[in-house]
């Protein structure tokens, strides 16, 4: 039975136990053993984290201590999978360098309408948008067979490195309030192998009900099979 470590906290505004409860129930359903932590100094018990096969993380902002960043990369080096879903993943620990190389991405940005439609809550950074699956995207088993997909929510900007296999993306049109000259286009889903370790990042995912739309949740639950150490060593 494979163990999984679920990893919540940080800005409440992403619903981190709300979201994550969303997928126990599947991870249990798929046989694993769900440990569930509410901060990610869990990931320097060095004698736990030896055990884990998979850490699904939703941790927006926040801090992480040396020792524990330590034990979260070790850990996916040996083999553990790591995945996740928008700030939860891709937006955690802004401080830290050494866990943005690790992830290989990091949010930037999400740009807002325009300013005459401003009202001064969350919905001014929901526009709508397209994810594109890449050509490797199409092939790879996170997201083979699925079709490109609209949203309106978040749309993330991501500063990003090479190492990472793109699997879809999104790109931000020029607008006249915005100051960008051309289309920028950041990756939406994406996997990368750190030493023995999987890790899948999804952008999509800033509430529940994008979290529950079709193709999202799919590519959610198919991360966690695909990072998870038990399937990387089959």
């Amino acid at each position: 039975m494979p163990d999984a470590l679920v990893v919540r906290g940080g800005w409440e505004g992403h619903r981190p136990v709300e979201a994550t409860e969303l997928f126990v129930p599947f991870l249990k359903s798929h046989d694993f053993d769900v440990r569930i932590s509410g901060t990610p100094a869990v990931y320097g018990d060095a004698a736990l984290m030896a055990g884990v096969d998979l850490i699904v993380q939703c941790v927006t902002m926040s801090s992480i201590e040396p020792e524990a960043l330590a034990g979260l990369r070790s850990a996916v080096a040996a083999g553990t999978g790591f995945t996740g879903w928008h700030g939860g993943i891709a937006d955690s620990f802004r401080a830290s360098s050494d866990y943005l190389q690790l992830v290989g991405g990091q949010f930037a940005t999400h740009p807002s309408k325009e300013p005459g439609r401003l009202c001064g809550d969350e919905t001014d950074n929901f526009l709508p948008y397209a994810v594109n699956f890449t050509p490797l995207g199409r092939e790879h088993p996170v997201t083979a067979g699925l079709d490109d997909f609209e949203l309106t929510t978040e749309q993330y900007w991501v500063l990003h490195d090479d190492l990472i296999d793109v699997l879809a993306t999104t790109t931000h049109p020029v607008r006249p309030w915005h100051p960008w000259q051309r289309p920028i286009t950041s990756p939406a889903i994406w996997a990368r192998q750190w030493g023995e370790g999987r890790i899948v990042v999804s952008t999509p995912g800033h509430s529940l009900d994008v979290l529950q739309h079709p193709t999202v949740r799919t590519v959610i639950e198919r991360s966690m099979l695909w990072a998870t150490r038990t399937a990387s060593e089959s």
